[in-house]
């Protein structure tokens, strides 16, 4: 048994010398203290990121089908009424949302910026006295009112009942609305009128869209769009303007949920319009995110990269649709940031480097002092007997 404990005796990598042959120095105090210092603070860095969440970032290729994209914006046009401000939407895949109205809410607003009122898209009264009917007379007492769509009606008994859906039955068709005035329910609701009235007034328009996940364009101009001969074409005849004011602030812009971390560059961009005429393009790269933080719940949303063009053109010289237009494409990468604990073995194992790294610097640092002196010293004192 003795023997045994003779042969661990002799494994012992720490010899301990006798204290009597310590030798205890100044400069190695100050070491000490500094090393301990530093070992404390370390080691609470260390111990502080054990505690939080680290995100661990990948890139896949994004395999995912048949799904849709949601499009979040918030956008405000300071010189552009509400009411003839529309929305259209299309993809590759010849899908179309033209003047669209669901889901997306318009404020208009005064000079200053304030909230006027927020209605529906449109212009149009609810009840007049004595409207046209469509077999050429007016409306006579406990007669159903049918209003003439002007040709544009689909079918034979179609009605168009206000100014807003004669424009809409056009649209339908092809056509542009050359002179409201010569429509009776235009004229009657007084389309021009509120037009020239909104003069100078501003809009806010907010919401989202819901459209197919391959590449598009969604775009925000002035003018009830259609499609003539294949190509999309905005009636700005109707207004009886040759100029519009497409200065725009983007409040927000976001493809998909938030998430931390998340950056969209377009937030609080804002231009100002120094010509009659402008087309403003914003051509973006939609990057597929899944973020799953460390409870496992995952968010898949998107992040964004985008350029910008302007086109302009003098007044009378329309050489391209005034508007705020985007042009989006998808990556074929998806980005999936994954919140994760660093583990407790990593955590020991870091915590071990620290303290032997910082004991084994500070200790060549300190024989490194001491030798220095005592060389010094024996150097003066052959000096001296010289």
């Amino acid at each position: 048994m003795a023997g045994i404990l003779n042969k661990l005796r002799n494994l012992d990598a720490y010899p301990k010398i006798n204290e009597d042959f310590y030798s205890r120095t100044l400069s190695g105090g100050v070491i000490t203290l500094f090393s301990s210092v530093v070992m404390f603070l370390l080691f609470f860095s260390e111990l502080r990121l054990y505690l939080h969440t680290v995100t661990e970032t990948k890139l896949v290729v994004d395999t995912s089908r048949g799904e849709t994209l949601r499009i979040n914006f918030d956008i405000t046009f300071p010189a552009l009424a509400c009411s003839i401000l529309s929305v259209d939407a299309m993809d590759i895949s010849g899908e179309l949302h033209l003047d669209v109205k669901h889901d997306i809410i318009k404020r208009r607003l005064d000079s200053h910026g304030n909230t006027i009122e927020a209605r529906q898209d449109g212009i149009g009264a609810t009840k007049i006295e004595n409207p046209l009917q469509k077999h050429g007379g007016r409306l006579e007492h406990k007669e159903t009112y049918c209003g003439s769509c002007y040709g544009a009606e689909a079918e034979e008994h179609d009605c168009c009942n206000s100014c807003e859906d004669v424009r809409e039955a056009y649209r339908k068709k092809g056509w542009g609305v050359t002179n409201p005035d010569l429509i009776d329910q235009c004229k009657r609701e007084g389309f021009l009128q509120r037009v020239k009235d909104e003069e100078g007034e501003g809009c806010n328009i907010y919401g989202f869209l819901e459209v197919n996940k391959v590449a598009g364009n969604f775009h925000f101009a002035p003018g009830k769009s259609f499609h003539q001969a294949g190509v999309h074409v905005h009636d700005l005849l109707a207004f009886h303007k040759d100029s519009f004011n497409i200065s725009h602030k983007i409040n927000r812009l976001t493809f998909g949920d938030y998430f931390p971390g998340v950056v969209n560059p377009l937030d609080r961009v804002q231009w100002g319009q120094d010509t009659p005429n402008a087309m403003y393009q914003y051509f973006i790269k939609v990057v597929p995110t899944v973020y799953t933080d460390i409870s496992g719940h995952s968010i898949h949303s998107n992040q964004f990269s985008v350029t910008e063009h302007v086109k302009s053109s003098e007044a009378g010289q329309l050489q391209s649709l005034p508007g705020v237009f985007f042009f989006y494409d998808l990556s074929p990468i998806k980005v999936t940031f994954t919140e994760e604990h660093i583990s407790f073995l990593h955590f020991l194992t870091n915590v071990c480097a620290i303290v032997g790294g910082v004991f084994t610097v500070s200790g060549i640092i300190d024989a490194f002092i001491y030798h220095g002196q005592k060389a010094i010293k024996k150097k003066m004192e052959i000096g001296k007997f010289s």
